[in-house]
């Protein structure tokens, strides 16, 4: 999914450290926060805006397109189906640790509801110019410049390095998409991949990806129909079998999810593979 500046937000959990923070840099920004969520300060107003007691309450009282939830793990579930039963189209769940079951909870209600979910463990999503969602530092002009370069990864981290290079080769991003490390997420590579494809701002596709699952390897089938380059870094060419390794999701089990696996599949559907993030810039000027 991507956010746009007329896009109308409310953040769930506003009222903590990190949800008052973000609020502030994200409105700094430009998103447009219209309200939070906090049940024990309903009825106050934080960041200068109000808040409610719940999702619902929220859309009754004023509406909006997007949440996104800085919510404890164990308090994920309701207040996400809360979200998607008041008619909340697009969701951001930054939360990581949340259980398992109640990952599968709020993936179906959001299937029952027609709703799009980012993450978990995502570190946002940004849009260059227009707005941001999350932890990402989408105000550091070295590294966000709005530009032509979607930019699509499980890693915050990694992500940024991304960008950063990105910017430093002279170009800039249409959109970060920020899908999560967990093994149960709601927009898949392939899905985010889809999303840029058919983001008129976007003209190239640089996808971070990781060891475990097989996200990249679907998002190469689809990539083999593109006619917007695709560039990708796989992350983890040394880590052992059967080891997790940094996200919940990195882990090879025999031959599935390994390194060599997902650069063949990539590699074998015409996408760039890189070696090194720094290798970006030089990729993008020989496609774009």
């Amino acid at each position: 999914m991507i956010v746009r500046g007329s896009d109308r937000v409310l953040v769930q959990g506003i009222t903590g450290k990190q949800g008052t923070f973000w609020t502030e840099r994200m409105q700094e920004y430009g998103t447009q926060v219209v309200g939070g969520v906090n049940p024990k300060k309903a009825g106050t107003t934080h960041c200068n805006v109000p808040v409610y007691a719940s999702a619902r309450e929220a859309m009754d009282a004023d509406g909006f397109d997007v949440s996104v939830l800085f919510i404890p793990p164990l308090m994920c579930r309701d207040a996400a189906i809360n979200a998607i039963e008041a008619g909340c189209k697009k969701v951001a769940i930054l939360t990581e640790h949340i259980p398992v079951q109640d990952v599968m909870h709020i993936m179906a209600a959001a299937k029952a509801n027609d709703t799009k979910i980012l993450g978990p463990n995502t570190a946002g999503q940004v849009t260059p110019g227009e707005c941001f969602l999350g932890f990402m530092p989408a105000f550091e002009s070295d590294i966000f410049q709005p530009g032509k370069i979607g930019v699509i990864s499980r890693s915050g981290s990694l992500g940024t390095l991304i960008c950063l290079n990105i910017v430093q080769a002279g170009y800039g991003e249409s959109a970060f998409i920020g899908i999560g490390g967990d093994p149960i997420i709601g927009t898949t590579t392939k899905d985010a991949l889809q999303v840029l494809d058919e983001y008129e701002k976007t003209e190239a596709v640089v996808m971070v990806g990781e060891i475990g699952g097989s996200m990249e390897e679907e998002a190469a089938e689809y990539a083999a129909q593109m006619n917007k380059p695709v560039i990708a870094f796989i992350t983890g060419r040394s880590s052992p079998p059967g080891k997790k390794t940094g996200h919940a999701g990195a882990i090879v089990m025999g031959n599935r999810g390994t390194y060599a696996s997902k650069r063949t599949a990539l590699e074998n559907t015409g996408v760039t593979v890189l070696d090194s993030p720094s290798e970006v810039g030089a990729a993008l000027k020989s496609v774009v």
